[in-house]
């Protein structure tokens, strides 16, 4: 019998309704289990920690955030991560299929098999879904500082970066080979969605040891509605205004300062960010 730690991370708080009925499952079945609440990133991962040198599953209650921040604690010290997803747009938990209703979320802890998932290094930190630089970074920080609900702030947060957002010109190097262009976006895809929902690499896979790069060349700003509509379903990839590429190790150079996010968190400002994969790094119940 599996023993779990189920971590909510200082900004997944209003996890809380999602966790407790899957902790009175796990606790039914004779699980034991500690629900640890943390106010810092840093008081996370030493939650974290302590539960893999105590050979317990580490249990992410949130989102693609509280999942990255202990994400790298449990690949760094070998241990099995876990994942009721409750956050706003859940993107991880939506490419691995991940249960979320209580009694499935529950059963798939306590008899899923771990999977070996690989996972991004950018700047010092993990990333378990993708990196990207460009007006949906830019649209990530305003709906971090929003307060609507996640059926508005997306649409609204990202229509206000795309008004704003100056033609910016983009150095891509994957694994040696460099071209340069004017772009909206670079995406550094580790996972297929991001966004709420957004396919934006209908081809990556967290375990086929391989990055995929996807990137919105500069167009007319009306065109950009389009061709978010068409990442739904991942047909924004026959698109000449859209650009791909896979590699192991890529770097991303601007003419100009930009912020980068992964999983929706800050993870560089300046005019460069540099990502490698570390294949098979982490380990996951998800099947």
């Amino acid at each position: 019998m599996r023993a779990f730690t189920v971590i909510l991370g200082p900004a997944a708080r209003r996890g809380l309704s999602r966790v407790m009925p899957v902790a009175h499952q796990l606790r039914a079945a004779g699980a034991r289990i500690r629900v640890e609440y943390t106010q810092t990133a840093e008081q996370a991962r030493q939650r974290a920690a302590a539960a893999v040198q105590d050979d317990e599953v580490v249990v992410a209650a949130g989102g693609d955030g509280t999942i990255r921040l202990l994400a790298g604690v449990v690949a760094d010290l070998g241990g099995l991560l876990g994942v009721i997803p409750a956050g706003r747009g859940n993107d991880f938990a939506r490419q691995l299929r991940l249960p979320h209703s209580p009694d499935a979320v529950a059963d798939l802890l306590l008899h899923g098999r771990p999977r070996h998932l690989d996972v991004l290094r950018v700047a010092g930190q993990t990333v378990v879904g993708s990196v990207y630089t460009g007006v949906d970074a830019a649209a990530n920080e305003l709906a971090n500082r929003s307060r609507l609900p996640a059926s508005l702030v997306y649409p609204t947060t990202g229509l206000r970066a795309l008004l704003r957002w100056p033609r910016t010109r983009y150095t891509i190097t994957v694994d040696g080979r460099t071209e340069e262009l004017h772009a909206y976006t670079v995406v550094v895809a580790n996972c297929g969605y991001y966004g709420r929902g957004l396919h934006i690499a209908p081809m990556a896979q967290p375990d086929d040891g391989a990055l995929d790069v996807v990137v919105v060349r500069h167009a007319p700003k009306l065109l950009f509605p389009v061709v978010l509509r068409q990442m739904r379903a991942g047909w924004h990839l026959g698109r000449r205004q859209v650009t791909s590429y896979r590699g192991s190790s890529v770097t991303v150079r601007a003419d100009r300062a930009v912020v980068a996010y992964g999983d929706g968190d800050p993870v560089g400002r300046g005019d460069q960010v540099h990502v490698t994969l570390r294949p098979r790094a982490l380990r996951i119940i998800c099947g």
